[in-house]
C-alpha cells in the first residue's frame, strides 16, 4: 500500500485529508507540527508527503529545505493558504514538486497526487532536468533553456513548460494544464492558458527560429522534440 506522510496542523483539514486518502487506498500518517513532520518524513519511508507551510515548531518551507539539503527525493506537495505567485515560488524554490491552494479540490488533489507518484515510479521525480529535443526545464534550480542558451521564465511560465516537457508528443488539453498550474480557485477560462502559452513561445521557440509548441486546434498543445536550424 502506497505510504502518504501528511503534515497538517488544521484540526478539520488534517483528519480529514486522512480520512479522504484512506478511502482512496493510501497508508496515511497524520502528523500536526513541523518538527514532528521533519522527523518522520525523514525515514523515507513515505512515497508522497502532503505539507503545510503554516506549521506550529518549524514551517513547510524549512522542512523542505531540509529534506532537500539531506539528499531525500520523496516528492512533495504543498498545502497553503498563500496563493501569490512569490509564495508559490518560493515553496518550489525550496525543493517542492507541486504546489496546492487551500481550498482545493479533493478531485485536484487526487490528480495532483497520483502525477507525483507516477513521475516518482518512472525516476522522473529523481532526475532534476526533463528535457525534449534541445529544450530543457531543470525543476530543481527552475532554470529553463535550450541547447546552452536560458531564457527566464515566470512561475506559470516554468510551470507550463515542465507541464508539456512531462508528456512529449502528446497532446495536451487546455482544462488539464489550467488544473495542474492554476489553483482551484482560479474561476477564469482557459483563454489564460493561451496567454501564456504565446508568452512562453515568445521565449523557448521564436529566439530559436524552432516551433516545438504546437496548437492542436479545438483540444490543447503538444510538445514536439524540434531542435534549433
Amino acid at each position: 500500500m502506497t505510504g502518504i506522510l501528511v503534515v497538517e496542523d488544521d484540526p478539520q483539514l488534517g483528519p480529514a485529508l486522512r480520512r479522504g486518502l484512506t478511502a482512496e487506498g493510501y497508508r496515511v500518517e497524520l502528523v500536526r507540527d513541523g518538527t514532528t513532520g521533519l522527523e518522520r518524513a525523514l525515514t523515507g519511508g513515505h512515497a508522497v508527503i502532503v505539507l503545510d507551510i503554516m506549521l506550529p515548531g518549524l514551517n513547510g518551507y524549512r522542512i523542505c529545505s531540509a529534506l532537500r539539503a539531506a539528499g531525500l527525493t520523496t516528492p512533495v506537495l504543498m498545502l497553503t493558504a498563500k496563493g501569490g505567485e512569490y509564495d508559490e515560488a518560493e515553496g518550489l524554490d525550496t525543493g517542492a514538486d507541486d504546489y496546492l491552494v487551500k481550498p482545493f479540490s479533493s478531485v485536484v488533489l487526487l490528480a495532483r497526487l497520483r502525477a507525483l507518484l507516477r513521475r516518482s515510479a518512472t525516476g522522473t521525480a529523481d532526475r532534476s532536468v526533463l528535457r525534449v529535443g534541445d529544450l530543457w526545464a531543470d525543476v530543481t534550480s527552475r532554470r529553463a533553456g535550450r541547447g546552452d542558451v536560458e531564457f527566464a521564465l515566470t512561475p506559470k511560465e516554468f510551470a507550463i513548460l515542465t507541464c508539456l516537457l512531462r508528456t512529449p508528443d502528446r497532446p495536451v488539453p487546455k482544462e488539464e494544464i489550467l488544473d495542474e498550474v492554476w489553483d482551484p480557485a482560479y474561476t477564469g477560462g482557459t483563454a489564460i492558458v493561451e496567454v501564456y502559452i504565446s508568452t512562453l513561445r515568445k521565449k523557448a521557440d521564436a529566439p530559436f527560429a524552432t516551433h516545438s509548441i504546437e496548437t492542436v486546434r479545438g483540444y490543447g498543445y503538444r510538445l514536439t522534440p524540434r531542435e534549433r536550424p
